[in-house]
């Protein structure tokens, strides 16, 4: 295996249509108007020196490296600025120009140290391949070697303007000696991230790279994306990855497994060790950016936490002991059957994961309905985006987002509701920064002021600061200025819907109840803001909505989606560039693991169970009789267990005890099983109850399929060996041998042939075609055989797109004296979920614990500081943690991030759920928050718990 490699044309690809044709070196070479000469010559296979060009950023022009000769113009141009026109000829190698970039060339290196053969760059630098291109050898000024920030004057001093390395980003290192001031890695920070953190300071000779007013990376407004050391020509930002390790000599294109924007990135290697991960610019998801999760935070799959040997024990007690593969499987199979002819058919179940690939899941979805004999099998994106599968399926008749990425680009006016793109979705949250800045108008929908609200460089034009749990009320307001005012789009209502359904909805929305003026006091947002808001989203142009858990993780989550969809529809911003419904999805396999067939009354492609003839087709596949009754949700199986009716579970990368709500519920179902097995990386919260531990395998470890919120596939590509011996598809297979089934599938490639042959919406996918085309989106099928970017172009999957009275039925959970403060909870930028991969990397530096965000009016009520310990209690329990005084939020409102165990926010949340999917209500919670002088009672003996789960036989003598 060799490393993939990228072309640099140099310049950005033009979009436009209109072709010219010019020479280029004596080559005829036809070309979209807009293209600079320099991206042409590329493309006709012609390199012309560059150092300040790459085509990540625009064209600067400022190295004059690029310059070329046009017959009949004087001077030479550069060829980065230049456009191309029309018969023009040009020269790019002449006797001038060679005297030109030699020059230019002698400049930089008499600059610049020369310690190329301990140089961590050396092989992979820009500089010193240009200065091999232009043929340099000599160089005639000052010593070739010395430095302005690092030389020392003649008598062995340190030069006055020496500076230090910047080594406090935990991931990459400053060298100020190495700059040669080209400016990309501040245009990239710029142009491609949005934060604008890299400035050049000084003048002239004095120029260098700046993170900031004299701060240092770690302090500076910079969010460690990597787009500056990928931009970086030179070694002056690289990865202390590259500079431990060397250089990388073979790498593969896989699919990152943080968020589900589903970035693509080269994984660079060095034998089997991972040296660093590099954004893929053909990623049609990413286009070749990444956020410091992607980039940066992969040193969990070799962290020492790492399970890598089957482990059981008889009861939760007792320590771990470490056994083989095939005692491990041997006992789980053992105790599943006798469990199963004990308490009944229906006393086992498993959970998906949506960390894991496409074909994983569908193996344990398959191991359920024909080992198990049952349908009790759940999966984290119920608890997470059903509401967005069952809204959007009534509405526009598919449970998936209607758009690419690329689409923002087109985008005119952005709603963006119970969503914070920049923290938990950020590669996609700099294309919606870019677009914004490039004129776009922005509506924020949020009881918290997020980064897009108010920014350095991006501000919305309309913030709703709503109470948590009145989304319907607020969009069904929308909605009402939109019908009163008359500012339907009828031509597209009349096409595409029911025009008696949408006369009914619009007669729903007009009434009084649902002005703006009535929902302000429910709401707590002004009037004219929601009026405001709405005639800019039906008059601004190409209107695209993009949202997130605030909206689904309520008790109506699923008629907030479908109130969205009614507005979106209403509007005409369906199935087109620009517009859209378009559910961020939270981990990297959400879509994929619904498509998969995860939920207990659903076959994959979002088939119900009760349908004999889609039964029908699996039954005759897998040569078994499949249960048409639909299964237990997670919920269920835990009020079940607790009952004494189910007993066994078999959860692959799921920690339910950290993320699912009311953990004391959790808890007590776990600890009511007699065979809890847990498939994972680590000993996670779940595994303090489990009874048989599979260790699991990263997506560095295996081959397989992502599915990204865009409806994307995309492959996972395997780069290393499993630490543990297996891929999971290859343990779930195991398992199910082991239960008598007769599996026998080679790679993850046959597994997508029968997902292909079962699922119509998947039916023309297969690794060939991924690998020709690099991924496409479903529905992939003879209808659409190479995937589709933007649905219901030309009609709703469901015939006619269908308008739903969205009626506001405020939750159960009220706030009174006791509990007087609402409880919303989000992600932060550096850590991901429950933390379980990013608390184990260098990311920490960023955000080391969990904090509650309380308005400075409400902590001055209570006596509270910034930093102190508080008590944060609801109905459901309590915990504690360190007060953040902010005005982020409203007051009334806190809200804290999920992604550490020894905080235990599902500790607070309440048992309530969406009336539709019992999706939980995350988002609100009523609450009292109190000072308190540390830990609770309860964490306390949840961390002594913690250590004595952890305990393995054998490791623990040694310890000791």
């Amino acid at each position: 295996m060799s490393l993939v490699h990228e072309i640099d044309y140099g310049t950005p690809a033009s979009k436009s249509e209109k072709t010219v044709t010019l020479t280029i070196d004596g080559r005829e070479i036809t070309v979209p108007e807009g293209t600079s000469l320099m991206r042409a010559s590329m493309e006709a296979g012609i390199q012309v020196p560059k150092l300040c060009a790459t085509d990540m950023v625009d064209a600067f022009g400022s190295c004059r490296l690029c310059l070329v000769e046009i017959e009949g113009r004087n001077g030479t141009p550069a060829s980065c600025t230049t456009p191309v026109a029309q018969g023009l000829v040009v020269h790019t190698q002449t006797e001038r120009l060679k005297s030109i970039r030699k020059g230019v060339m002698e400049l930089y290196i008499s600059d610049h140290p020369l310690d190329c053969l301990t140089c961590a760059a050396n092989g992979d630098c820009e500089l010193q391949d240009m200065a091999g291109a232009v043929g340099l050898r000599d160089v005639r000024y000052g010593y070739e070697g010395d430095n302005h920030v690092n030389a020392r004057d003649g008598v062995g001093e340190t030069n006055a303007r020496w500076m230090p390395k910047d080594e406090s980003n935990p991931y990459f290192t400053y060298d100020p000696a190495k700059c040669i001031v080209c400016s990309r890695c501040v245009r990239a920070c710029e142009e491609v991230q949005g934060t604008f953190a890299l400035t050049i300071e000084g003048r002239g000779f004095d120029s260098r790279v700046s993170p900031g007013m004299h701060e240092d990376f770690l302090s500076s407004e910079c969010v460690s994306c990597g787009a500056c050391v990928q931009a970086c020509p030179t070694a002056t930002l690289t990865e202390k990855s590259v500079i431990e390790i060397g250089q990388p000599e073979h790498s593969a294109v896989t699919t990152c497994a943080y968020c589900g924007v589903g970035c693509s990135f080269k994984a660079e290697m060095r034998g089997e060790e991972l040296v660093r991960m590099v954004p893929w610019k053909d990623g049609k998801a990413n286009r070749g950016h990444s956020c410091v999760k992607g980039r940066f935070a992969w040193g969990y799959a070799t962290h020492r936490d790492r399970i890598l040997n089957p482990m059981i024990r008889e009861s939760i007690d007792q320590p771990w002991r470490e056994v083989s593969w095939e005692e491990a499987l041997k006992h789980t199979a053992s105790e599943f059957s006798r469990i199963q002819a004990k308490y009944g058919r229906d006393s086992v179940g498993g959970i998906t994961s949506s960390r894991c690939t496409n074909e994983e899941t569908y193996l344990v979805q398959k191991l359920i309905r024909a080992g198990f004999g049952n349908n009790n099998v759940d999966t984290c994106a119920r608890v997470c985006h059903s509401p967005t599968g069952y809204g959007l399926g009534q509405t526009f008749g598919t449970s998936a987002g209607t758009q690419d990425f690329d689409s923002v680009e087109h985008t005119d006016v952005v709603i963006v509701i119970g969503a914070n793109p920049t923290d938990g979705h950020p590669v996609f949250g700099s294309r919606l920064k870019k677009r914004l800045r490039q004129g776009a108008k922005l509506i924020v929908i949020d009881p918290r002021r997020i980064d897009l609200v108010d920014g350095p460089h991006v501000k919305a034009d309309y913030h709703l600061p709503l109470r948590p749990g009145t989304n319907v009320a607020i969009v069904t307001a929308l909605a009402h200025v939109i019908v009163t005012e008359g500012l339907y789009n009828e031509a597209f209502i009349r096409e595409r819907c029911d025009w008696s359904e949408f006369q009914d909805w619009a007669e729903f929305v007009a009434e009084k109840r649902h002005s703006p003026e009535e929902v302000e006091k429910l709401s707590g947002v002004p009037a004219d803001l929601i009026r405001g808001a709405a005639r800019l989203f039906a008059t601004g142009g190409n209107g695209a909505i993009y949202y997130g858990l605030g909206v689904t993780e309520h008790s109506q989550g699923s008629t907030t989606v479908m109130s969205i969809a009614n507005l979106a529809m209403a509007t005409g911003n369906i199935g087109r560039k620009g517009v859209g419904v378009n559910p961020l999805r939270g981990q990297n396999n959400v879509q994929g693991s619904c498509d998969m067939g995860s939920f207990p009354h659903e076959l994959p492609g979002y088939r119900h169970i009760s349908d004999d003839a889609t039964r029908d087709v699996f039954e005759k596949l897998w040569g078994v009789k499949l249960n048409n009754e639909p299964g237990l949700r997670i919920p269920n199986m835990l009020d079940a267990a607790v009952e004494g009716t189910f007993k066994g579970i078999y959860i692959q990368g799921e920690d339910i005890l950290q993320s699912d709500p009311d953990t004391h519920h959790v808890s007590a179902g776990l600890a009511a099983m007699e065979c809890v097995v847990v498939q994972d990386l680590f000993l996670n919260e779940t595994a303090n109850y489990a009874h048989v531990f599979l260790p699991g395998s990263t997506f560095l470890e295996k081959d397989g399929t992502f599915t990204n919120a865009e409806r994307r596939i995309n492959r996972v590509r395997k780069v290393m060996s499993p630490k543990n011996g297996y891929g999971d598809w290859e343990v779930t297979q195991e398992l199910a041998k082991a239960m008598g089934l007769d599996w026998h599938y080679s790679h993850p490639s046959e597994i997508m042939a029968e997902i292909a042959a079962t699922t119509p919406s998947f039916a023309n996918v297969s690794y060939e075609l991924l690998e020709e085309k690099g991924s496409v989106q479903w529905p992939c099928n003879e209808k659409h055989p190479e995937g589709s970017p933007i649905m219901h172009v030309d009609g709703f999957v469901r015939g006619k797109g269908k308008f739903i009275r969205t009626e506001y039925v405020a939750t159960d959970e009220k706030t009174g004296p006791r509990f007087p403060l609402l409880l919303t909870t989000g992600r932060i930028l550096s850590q991901y979920n429950v933390g379980a991969q990013t608390r184990r990397t260098e990311n920490v530096a960023w955000h080391a614990e969990d904090r509650l965000e309380i308005h400075p009016h409400d902590a001055e009520n209570r006596g509270i500081r910034d930093g102190d310990w508080v008590r944060l209690a609801s109905r459901a329990g309590d915990t504690s943690l360190r007060a953040l005084i902010t005005d982020r939020v409203a007051p009334g409102v806190v809200y804290t991030t999920f992604h550490h165990p020894d905080t235990q926010a599902n500790v607070i949340t309440t048992d309530f759920s969406d009336w539709a999917t019992n999706c939980p209500e995350y988002k609100v919670t009523a609450v009292q928050v109190s000072p308190s002088n540390g830990p609770s009672e309860w964490q306390e003996d949840y961390t002594e718990l913690s250590r004595r789960s952890r305990r393995i036989a054998g490791k623990m003598e040694a310890a000791e």
